[in-house]
């Protein structure tokens, strides 16, 4: 297997990725709510892409969040509440 002769220099390296400069495609504005955004891209404002839903937004995950744990939360306290009726209930029985 071939192995280099002597170690290629840092400037010489470095050439080969001086042209590999990004560019800046085309800035558009979301249909559904005007937001600037990549073209091709879906806004994540709102979640729409060419007129259709197509992500869940953060705020969207944060209020499904918020009420999932307000169930849980409602749940645990029924459940706690269930508890210390059976604790009294035994503690009568005796």
């Amino acid at each position: 297997m071939p192995v280099p002769k002597r170690k290629r220099s840092r400037q010489r390296r470095d050439k080969r990725f001086a042209n590999k400069g990004l560019s800046i495609g085309q800035i558009g504005l979301c249909t559904n709510c005007d937001f600037p955004l990549l073209s091709h891209t879906a806004c994540k404002e709102c979640g729409f892409y060419k007129g259709r839903k197509v992500l869940t937004t953060k705020s969207e995950r944060g209020a499904k969040r918020s009420v999932i744990n307000q169930t849980r939360v409602a749940k645990q306290e029924a459940l706690e509440a269930q508890m210390q009726q059976a604790a009294t209930g035994t503690q009568q029985g005796s």
